[in-house]
């Protein structure tokens, strides 16, 4: 691990290492006024193989996806570049595990809502991070509300996109379950539907199969939401991408998190309703079971997710 308490001595600035301290923006950078900036969550396992990057293709392509949809590809770098930088930059840093940020931001340019005179700036951070929902969440589960703040309308924010300014949105569903004894909050859509957390995807447990909100209900398309149907669809499980109405989350079997950070996180208890029988089903314990073997190494890697370095 990096010597600098987990954090990384080197961050990656549009082609070059520098010193964590240097890394800085001015004041009056685009993105600090407009929030124009797009980004990713990666996790590097230290496994019984090395260190290894989980679904690295996958997050560099939604990278350039949400880029691409607020018009700002990075003029100097592709897909290639930054792939290797994500790489460099754990092995620079002499992580075994990590978390890897990639962001891509409008800088120091033009005042004003206009972005397209400011300068695209590409950054590459890592740190060490833990447990995201807790130390014992994998395994006990945690405490969720339905939260007041729903998620964007269609036609509003592109929620396909990974976007700093979508997270507004989510830090007051996360802030609102905090001031009420809750570790995170649950979204509806605007026609009160079943969306996401803040930030994380969620699976529903009805009858043996499994749930999800479609990515029309403004979901992000989760890396490890496709993990997860994946994972279930090789495990003989059904897995159905429809409209769930809120009362369905009170009476499932099981729900849970996904996430890169959350990983697969189950939910006991939502608005003080004990979702099941108020722990982890056996469905979310045999799905954490393949998931963590795969990522640690100890089950065979069958679908090619493991780059490693």
């Amino acid at each position: 691990m990096s010597p600098n308490k987990g954090l990384a001595q080197k961050i990656w600035h549009n082609g070059t290492f520098i010193n964590w301290e240097d890394a800085k923006i001015h004041v009056m950078s685009h993105v600090v006024h407009y929030g124009t900036a797009v980004f990713e969550g990666i996790r590097c396992y230290k496994t019984k193989h090395g260190s290894a990057i989980f679904r690295l293709p996958e997050h560099v392509k939604r990278l350039f996806n949400s880029a691409k949809i607020y018009r700002m590809i990075p003029p100097h770098f592709n897909y290639d570049q930054i792939y290797q930088a994500c790489i460099e930059s754990v092995k620079v840093n002499g992580f075994e595990e990590c978390y890897i940020r990639p962001v891509i931001f409008r800088g120091l340019g033009e005042f004003g809502v206009n972005p397209l005179k400011s300068p695209i700036e590409t950054y590459i951070v890592t740190w060490y991070w833990g447990k995201y929902l807790g130390p014992d969440a994998l395994e006990k589960g945690v405490e969720v509300q339905i939260a007041s703040w729903n998620r964007f309308s269609p036609n509003t924010l592109p929620a396909l996109a990974k976007a700093g300014a979508n997270y507004m949105n989510s830090q007051l569903i996360k802030m609102e379950a905090l001031q009420h004894g809750y570790v995170e909050g649950i979204a509806l859509d605007t026609y009160g539907f079943v969306s996401e957390g803040s930030g994380e995807n969620i699976f529903i447990v009805k009858d043996g199969k499994l749930l999800t909100p479609p990515l029309c209900a403004s979901v992000l398309p989760g890396i490890t939401r496709d993990t997860v149907i994946k994972l279930s669809r090789d495990l003989g499980l059904e897995v159905v991408e429809e409209m769930i109405p809120r009362e369905i989350l009170y009476i499932a079997d099981e729900v849970f998190f996904t996430g890169t950070a959350a990983e697969i996180t189950p939910i006991c208890c939502i608005d003080k309703i004990e979702v099941g029988t108020g722990k982890r089903g056996p469905i979310t314990r045999k799905l954490q079971e393949e998931f963590f073997g795969i990522i640690s190494g100890e089950k065979e890697d069958r679908h090619g997710w493991l780059q490693y370095i």
